[in-house]
Parts: C-alpha cells; structure tokens; sequence
C-alpha cells in the first residue's frame, strides 16, 4: 500500500468517526475541500477511500434488512 493511500484511509477513517460523532454525514466533502487547496491528490483519494467505506456501510445494512424481512416473513 503506498504513502499515499495509507493517509487516504487514516483521514477517511477519522472523518467518518468525525461524522458519526456529530452528526454531519457531508463532512467529509468540506475535509476533501480542505485537502484539495494543498494537493488534489489526496483529495481524490480520500474522497474514493470515504464513498467506499460509507457504500460498503449501506451495502451490510442493505444485506442485514433484506435478510431480517426475510426471517420475519417465514417467523
């Protein structure tokens, strides 16, 4: 993993924590802001390392519904 993506995940991990903590789920958009007046490069790769993490959150809360309605529909 390269010096770059290490950061990326360090930052998008702290962020989401951020978030959750307070409540905001658009905070990572005004921290890609931040990063982008200094290098867009680690802009970009926080924003991919952020959007993967909060997708792959949906996609487990999608699966835990979908088989909870499942159970429940056969209870």
């Amino acid at each position: 993993m390269s010096d770059l993506t290490e950061l990326a995940n360090k930052l998008a991990d702290e962020c989401i924590a951020v978030q959750k903590k307070i409540g905001d789920d658009r905070l990572f958009m005004r921290m890609g802001d931040v990063l982008a007046a200094s290098s867009q490069t680690l802009e970009e790769a926080f924003l991919t390392a952020v959007r993967t993490r909060m997708a792959f959150e949906k996609g487990r809360a999608f699966l835990a519904k979908t088989l909870d309605d499942h159970e429940a529909g056969q209870g």
